[in-house]
């Protein structure tokens, strides 16, 4: 870790963060000395606190130690917080959590995971391919990994650095990877880009700056980003619709496996390279398998590696995660925050689970996102049998006035009038604030319910009040 060589002292700022608690661990492991603060104690927090970094809940100047020689912030904490305020104040370096990435990525053989869907999950699942497969990653994602002993942290000791590279305001440009595994590019984040063209355009940045011997694993079912990306890089596709260098074939879904084949493309000639199955549920996830597969066997992964992962794999903290149950009635969080991922996440759930009620609980995330995606939004709903849409997650900073003015009581109005249009007859339910909805969600849930509380903010807490709440 060259570029830290004479840093001693490290400062994290949203320590409780579920990216920047990762660089934390890392920097510790590093030989740094470490501290932390953030707004409010969490989970994340006390799990710094019992591997043996202090983290202060609050920011207060007086935080920043003497002596502090980097601080590592994250995105959401603006210059004026008083520790950033200090740190400029005294001199210190200051980087942000992507510009720590970038640094740390120029350092290793970077493989990084990026696109609008399925990031965190196929993050995880190269990572663990790679850990079986005998080439010893070190990997930081954006969830939480069962076997990982550092939960969002994969310490390793070769060269190869597997990362999760979010497109919100560019941050993945700040990084210099080797390898880019690309899911799907789609409009998302419109609080900074103004259009899916500026989001092609800074893919295509992003892309063109991978290296001559670079390699980009490419989505070939995803138009915009199979037609809008014509790299200066040699790439590889996956697919399981169109022609693709590895192709899924003969998917078929039972007791609660996903089971198919995987063939590759050589100088024309298709390869099999033989059965694999798969535990989580919905076509995404065979695809977040097949892109981490792909990028794998690239990298000389075994083939039985791959396999063996796929087949043992149980999923990570909030995408599709089974957190317990209530009368019968199954409950699973999920932290979809998209139109595609909740359209994903309720075919999922009809194929894992085609004799349950699925009510849907989404918590939207963003004013901003709401606004903008609003009728993609409500479509979405079509394959839930009941619709409970507590208000909208604020995100403080990434919001205007217009934004404001959206509510999810108005997503619940056109999903009544959208239902109206088509002949459907079920229950929509605005939920107002949290509490409010598990109050609604006591009364309605059946024994026999699948029960999916989706979105990026705190719906996810609901889960423990409806486990104890009988």
């Amino acid at each position: 870790m060259g570029f830290l060589d004479t840093t001693k002292r490290v400062h994290v700022i949203g320590a409780g963060g579920i990216g920047v608690s990762a660089v934390a661990r890392l920097l510790r492991h590093e030989g740094k000395e470490v501290s932390g603060s953030d707004v409010a104690r969490n989970e994340t927090v006390d799990e710094l606190i019992v591997s043996g970094i202090p983290v202060t809940v609050g920011h207060d100047a007086a935080n920043l130690p003497d002596g502090a020689d980097l601080v590592v912030y994250s995105g959401a904490v603006p210059p004026s917080n008083p520790e950033r305020a200090a740190a400029t104040e005294r001199g210190v370096r200051q980087l942000s959590y992507f510009e720590f990435l970038g640094e740390f990525s120029k350092e290793r053989w970077t493989i990084a995971v990026s696109g609008t869907n399925g990031k965190s999950t196929t993050t995880a699942m190269l990572g663990l391919m790679l850990e079986r497969g005998g080439l010893d990653p070190t990997v930081i994602v954006g969830s939480k990994v069962r076997t990982f002993p550092g939960k969002n942290l994969r310490l390793g000791e070769s060269k190869y650095f597997v990362v999760e590279a979010c497109e919100h305001e560019a941050n993945m440009l700040k990084l210099r990877p080797k390898m880019i595994v690309l899911t799907n590019i789609e409009e998302d984040h419109l609080d900074f880009y103004r259009d899916l063209a500026h989001i092609s355009a800074t893919f295509r940045e992003y892309v063109h700056n991978l290296p001559p011997d670079g390699k980009l694993v490419l989505n070939a079912d995803d138009h915009v980003s199979f037609s809008e990306l014509a790299p200066a890089v040699p790439f590889t596709t996956y697919a399981m619709e169109h022609p693709a260098a590895y192709m899924v074939r003969d998917l078929s879904v039972g007791n609660g496996r996903q089971l198919f084949r995987i063939a590759r493309t050589r100088d024309g000639k298709e390869e099999p390279l033989g059965g694999f199955e798969l535990g989580v549920p919905g076509r995404f996830n065979v695809m977040n398998a097949l892109a981490a597969a792909t990028a794998a066997l690239e990298l000389g992964c075994p083939v039985d590696a791959v396999a063996e992962t796929l087949r043992e794999f149980t999923g990570i903290w909030r995408r599709f995660e089974r957190v317990g149950e209530r009368n019968g009635a199954v409950l699973v969080s999920d932290y979809g925050h998209h139109p595609t991922a909740i359209r994903g996440t309720l075919e999922a759930a009809r194929s894992f689970f085609p004799d349950r009620r699925i009510v849907l609980v989404f918590q939207p995330h963003q004013h901003n996102r709401t606004r903008k995606l609003f009728d993609e939004f409500v479509a979405s709903f079509d394959g839930a049998d009941v619709v409970v849409l507590p208000e909208i997650f604020d995100v403080a900073g990434r919001e205007s006035d217009e934004d404001a003015q959206v509510s999810s009581y108005d997503l619940a109005e056109a999903t009544r009038r959208r239902d109206a249009g088509r002949g459907v007859t079920r229950q929509v339910h605005y939920g107002g604030v949290l509490i409010e909805a598990l109050r609604f969600l006591e009364t309605a849930i059946a024994p026999n319910d699948l029960v999916l509380l989706v979105g990026a903010g705190d719906v996810y807490t609901l889960a423990g009040k409806l486990r104890t709440s009988v």
